[in-house]
């Protein structure tokens, strides 16, 4: 009889990252989806005067998709204003087209990093360490950047809807 090898939670978690960038994910469109087609000067408008652009939140998406590898790779990341939510300079549509692509490769780094991780023996014990300067273990940042990802993909659902 075959035994099927259980999958483990970091194969979970970065499947849901995936999903949520780019993958088929039941709460509605992924990030790739709410992006697609957006063009520079849309991105970089305000429609909701008080609220990011959707530009400003593919940067800040960006940033900490990268600071979430970085802690689960151990490192101790302090997160400045500027680094949170980095400020647009170049509105062009070549820096546009790069900001996406930084979104891509942070999004499936930090994937790329857990499933590597999943697949050495006992990988799912650095689920229970605590993240470096934090009071919260990587299962709970994890699972934070999978719901951070998400919340910022309806945020940008509803000011392409404002822009209509």
């Amino acid at each position: 009889m075959a035994t099927t090898k259980k999958k483990s939670e970091l194969t979970r978690i970065a499947a849901e990252l995936q999903r949520a960038y780019n993958g088929d994910a039941w709460h509605g469109p992924a990030i790739t989806v709410t992006l697609k087609g957006v063009p520079a000067f849309r991105a970089s408008s305000k429609p909701i005067p008080q609220a990011h652009s959707i530009w400003e939140i593919v940067r800040h998406l960006t940033a900490w998709n990268h600071i979430v590898r970085r802690r689960f790779l151990g490192e101790l990341v302090k997160v400045s204003p500027e680094q949170d939510w980095p400020p647009l300079e170049d509105m062009s549509n070549e820096a546009w087209d790069s900001d996406l692509s930084a979104l891509e490769e942070a999004c499936l780094a930090l994937v790329s990093a857990l499933k590597k991780h999943s697949r050495k023996s006992g990988g799912d014990a650095v689920l229970n360490r605590r993240v470096r300067g934090k009071t919260h273990n990587v299962y709970v940042m994890l699972h934070g950047a999978v719901q951070h990802n998400l919340y910022h993909a309806g945020q940008i659902s509803i000011l392409r809807k404002a822009m209509e």
